[in-house]
C-alpha cells in the first residue's frame, strides 16, 4: 500500500489562558488535543463538528499558520510540523487554503489578476507574459472570463469572488487544498455551483480535499470520507457512506439527526436527538470522554476514562466505552 497523502499523528495545538494585569499563564486551552487522520492522494476528508471543536485550528496546523505543541504532520513523508523540516518549502507550494469569506480573503485595492498572479511571483514561477498567461487560464478554468482581469474584485459577485479564491488557490498546482466552510458564505443557489467546480477540478488534476463544514447535507454528496471532531478530539472517522448509515458515536447520531431527509414521510417519523447543554470550555475539558458531560447514554466509565478510537468496521473507527468498546472495558460500562 502507498502511503497517505497527509498524516496526522497525535497532534496537539494549545494555546496559554492569561489572566490578571501582568498576563500570567492560568491554564492551556486545548483546541486540538491528540488528533490522528490521513488523507489519501485524490480524496475528500471532511471535518465536522460544532463550532469550537477544533476544526479550523486543525486545518491551520496542517497549512502551518499554526505552530503545533506537539505531535507530528507527515505530507508525502515528510514531517512538516519539525523545527528543522526540509518540507516548508514543499508545504507553502502543494498545500493551500479557500477560505470561507471570499470578501475578506481578497484584496480590494488589487485587480483580480494580479491578487491570482501573486502565489507565482511570490515564488518566482515564469516571467511577467508566462504568469499572465497562467491567470488567463486560472479564470477560465474556474468560469470567468480572463478578460475581466484587471477588474477589482467589488465588480463580481459573491460567487465569483470565491471563483477567483479557487483559482489563486490552484495556481501553484498544489496537491492539498484546505477548504474552511468554501461555500457556507454563499447563497444557496450558487453553492451547487461552486462544489460542481470543486469536483471538477479534483477529477481534472487529482487533488485531495480537507473540507471543513458544519453543514452535513453538503458533506455527505461532497465527501469520501468524514472525520466528526468534538472538543479537540476525533469521535468518529470512516467512510462518509458507513458513517451517515451506521453513526456509531452518540454525538454523531445526534449531529445526523438534524440533517433534512428528502422524504417527508421519513422526516416526519424520525425523532431529532437534542442534546443538552453547552459544548464545554477546551480550558477546562471534562474527566473521561469529553462528551459525557452531554451524552444521553454516558455510564461510570465514559466520566472516568478517556475512549481511545476503536475498530467498528473496515476504515470505520469510534471513541465510545458502550458502542466499541475496548479490550477489558465491557465488565466497566454499568451505570451508578
Amino acid at each position: 500500500m502507498t502511503a497517505p497523502l497527509l498524516s496526522v499523528r497525535d497532534l496537539h495545538v494549545h494555546f496559554p489562558v492569561r489572566r490578571g494585569f501582568f498576563g500570567q499563564t492560568a491554564g492551556m486551552l486545548k483546541a486540538v488535543d491528540g488528533v490522528d487522520l490521513d488523507i489519501e492522494a485524490g480524496q475528500s476528508l471532511a471535518l465536522v463538528g460544532e463550532s469550537g471543536s477544533g476544526k479550523s485550528t486543525l486545518g491551520a496546523a496542517i497549512l502551518g499558520m499554526q505552530k503545533p505543541t506537539a505531535g507530528q504532520i507527515f505530507f508525502e513523508g515528510s514531517d512538516i510540523a519539525a523545527k528543522d523540516s526540509h518540507g516548508q518549502g514543499a508545504r507553502l507550494r502543494d498545500i493551500q487554503i479557500v477560505f470561507q469569506d471570499p470578501v475578506s480573503a481578497l484584496n480590494p485595492r488589487m485587480d483580480i489578476g494580479d491578487s491570482i498572479a501573486e502565489p507565482l511571483a511570490i515564488h518566482g514561477v515564469g516571467t511577467g507574459q508566462e504568469r499572465r498567461r497562467r491567470v488567463a487560464e486560472l479564470l477560465e478554468l474556474v468560469g470567468l472570463n480572463p478578460a475581466h482581469a484587471d477588474r477589482k474584485p467589488n465588480a463580481f459577485s459573491g460567487g465569483q469572488r470565491q471563483r477567483i479564491v479557487i483559482a489563486r488557490a490552484i495556481a501553484l498546482q498544489p496537491k492539498l487544498l484546505i477548504l474552511d466552510e468554501p461555500v457556507s458564505a454563499l447563497d444557496v443557489s450558487i453553492r451547487s455551483q461552486i462544489l460542481n467546480l470543486l469536483f471538477e477540478l479534483q477529477r481534472r488534476f487529482g487533488l485531495s480535499y480537507l473540507f471543513i463544514s458544519h453543514d452535513l447535507s453538503v458533506v455527505r454528496h461532497f465527501a469520501d470520507r468524514v472525520a466528526v471532531m468534538y472538543l479537540g478530539r476525533i469521535a468518529e472517522i470512516g467512510a462518509t457512506a458507513d458513517v451517515f448509515a451506521r453513526p456509531a458515536h452518540p454525538y454523531t447520531e445526534a449531529l445526523l439527526s438534524a440533517v433534512p431527509l428528502p422524504d417527508p414521510v421519513a422526516q416526519r417519523r424520525r425523532q431529532r436527538i437534542l442534546l443538552e447543554g453547552d459544548l464545554p470550555s477546551p480550558a477546562a475539558p471534562p474527566a473521561g470522554c469529553r462528551f459525557s458531560t452531554r451524552c444521553p447514554i454516558a455510564a461510570d466509565i465514559c466520566r472516568d476514562v478517556s475512549p481511545s478510537l476503536q475498530l467498528l468496521a473496515q476504515g470505520h473507527r469510534a471513541a465510545c466505552h458502550l458502542r466499541v468498546p475496548e479490550p477489558g472495558t465491557e465488565a466497566r460500562t454499568h451505570s451508578g
